[in-house]
Order: C-alpha cells, then structure tokens, then sequence
C-alpha cells in the first residue's frame, strides 16, 4: 500500500515540476524569418473584416476583391506566430489573377482572440468551417497554407469539413516534429518545452486539461515582432494548429486534390523529403521544389507567388 501510494506522490510531484519550470524559452532571433518582412509594403493592406466562430466570437479576415468577375477563390492561411499581413503580397497577387482571396487571422494571431491561446484542441477546425459558412467563398475554392498553416491545411483537409474546399495547396508544410523532412526546432525557429508538453499530454489523456493555457512554445522572433506577432502557444493551440499525432492518418483520409510546394533552400524543413511522405501514404501529390528560395520568401518573392497562381490555377482546372 506504501509503494503506490509514494509511487502516486512522486508522479504528482515530477508532473507539477514539469508544469511549473518545464516551459519553453524564446530562442534568439531568427534574421531570415523577421527581416524579409521589413521590405514589404503594407500601405495597401485592406480593413480587417470580422465573422463569428462557432462560440460567437469575433474573428478576422482581409478580403481581397479581383478586377472583374472571380474566377474562384483562394482562402490563405498564415504561418507559426504570424497574422494575415504576413500574406499580403501573395494575396495581391492571386487577386490580380482574377481570384478573390481570403487572408485569415487564425485564432489566437492577428485580430482573432487571445494570442497565443484558444479553448480547445479542436476549435480552430470549428473556426474555419462558421468562416466558409459565414462568407461562402466562390467556387472553386482553394484552401491555402504556409508552414504551419500548411499543416493545418492538411488537418482540416482530413476531417469532417474537408469537402467545404475544392482543393488543396500546402506551401512548405509543417508535419510533425518526427516527420523525415523537419529540421531541429524547425531550423531555430521555435523552442518546446517539452517536459511540459508530456506533463499536459500525460493529464489530458486522464480528462485534465485545467492547465493547457500554459504556454508550451516560443517563437524566435526579434523584439519589434514580438510586439505586434504571437511570441508563444499555449497547449491547446500548439496541439490545433498543425496536423494530428498520425499525420500519416491526415495524409490518407484526404479526398480532395492537394499540391505543395516547397523553397529549396527552406531553413525550417528538408524540402526534398517532402514528396516521400506523401507518397509513403500512397498519395501521388505534385511537390514542386523552387530553386534558390528560402522558408518566408516562398510567400515573398514575386518567383515563387507566380508558383503559387499557377498551381491554384492548375488545382482549380483538375
């Protein structure tokens, strides 16, 4: 009786260790993810736009309206940490092809919530089905998404919603932190603090979930960003935006046509082990690798947006 019961007291005590000094730490600033940004000009960033999540809050989008009648539509979805501005241009550029174009805060980014916290494994799917209920986005549609975004993409594209999108595209995806084609911390980007992930996960998995706002990434964003970006996730939110556990699982139950597109010199994933896993799970989506294009400048340089139009083009023509 004495073993269990000082077996339960130990347990309860490396837990709450874990909880209390097992957080992540901002990693130094990485230069080829904050300073691309400082050329971008923003002066023609549309008014936010808002719609209702399924809980009833108020959530943000930018609308960008083509020229003439739209051809169909794109909705994008942002990266780690980031916000809709950071899809600005890629945005101007799909709208001046004939598409109208969506650019999301996601919860817990942007203008949407809380950053860095969401309610729930699970909401950020909730969101993003009220949005395509909400703004009946023009067919065909295209559900697009960077870096983490992109892995999000994959999870809403396997689930229950999948079938509100036409099409796919994942721009240099985030799959897992042990899926073939990660870098270590993503390159430098982000810091886990993993004895706390285990702590949560082990106390979820018992139905406790009291503690999942505590904060469990951190991002290496540059003083500047920090201020106006998401510098951390809690565990509910670093759990939602990205693919589930089996990612193999997400990869397989997609039913809709997909293709990615990955920088060559991506500093956050080995862009060539990519095409393997799609096709490890018996999906043959086109991977195309663009030469001489890091991680962000896969949304910023005019090359590989023009990648980007001719892809949703060839997405929507399937």
């Amino acid at each position: 009786m004495l073993i269990p019961l000082f077996s339960l007291v130990a347990m309860a005590i490396i837990v709450t260790l874990c909880l209390a000094l097992g957080g992540p730490t901002a990693p130094p600033p990485m230069a080829s993810i904050n300073d691309p940004f400082k050329s971008v000009d923003f002066s023609d960033l549309p008014a936010v736009a808002t719609y209702r999540g399924a809980d009833g809050q108020v959530l943000a989008y930018r609308e960008y309206v083509p020229p003439g009648a739209p051809r169909g539509s794109v909705t994008l979805i942002h990266g780690s940490s980031a916000s809709s501005n950071s899809m600005h241009p890629m945005a101007k550029a799909l709208s001046a092809a004939g598409y109208k174009v969506f650019a999301i805060d996601v919860r817990g980014h942007g203008q949407s919530g809380h950053r860095g916290h969401i309610d729930y494994v699970g909401q950020l799917e909730s969101d993003l089905a009220a949005f395509v209920h909400a703004v009946q986005p023009p067919q065909p549609s295209t559900l697009a998404g960077f870096s983490a975004g992109g892995g999000f993409a994959l999870r809403f594209a396997s689930s229950e919603h999948g079938l509100l999108f036409s099409s796919y595209l994942m721009l240099s995806p985030f799959l897992s932190q042990d899926a073939e084609n990660q870098r270590p911390n993503s390159g430098g980007w982000v810091n886990v603090g993993i004895p706390r992930v285990v702590a949560l996960t082990m106390l979820n998995s018992v139905g406790v979930s009291v503690f999942n706002s505590l904060p469990v990434t951190a991002f290496a964003l540059n003083e500047q960003s920090r201020a106006i970006l998401t510098p951390q996730y809690d565990f509910n939110l670093a759990m939602n935006f990205r693919p589930e556990r089996d990612y193999m699982a997400n990869i397989r139950r997609v039913s809709r046509p997909v293709a990615a597109l990955v920088g060559q010199s991506d500093e956050a994933f080995f862009p060539e082990k990519l095409e393997p896993i799609f096709r490890a799970a018996g999906k043959n989506w086109p991977v195309e690798l663009l030469p001489n294009v890091g991680h962000i400048a896969l949304t910023l340089e005019p090359p590989a947006i023009s990648a980007v139009v001719r892809h949703v083009r060839q997405l929507h023509a399937a």
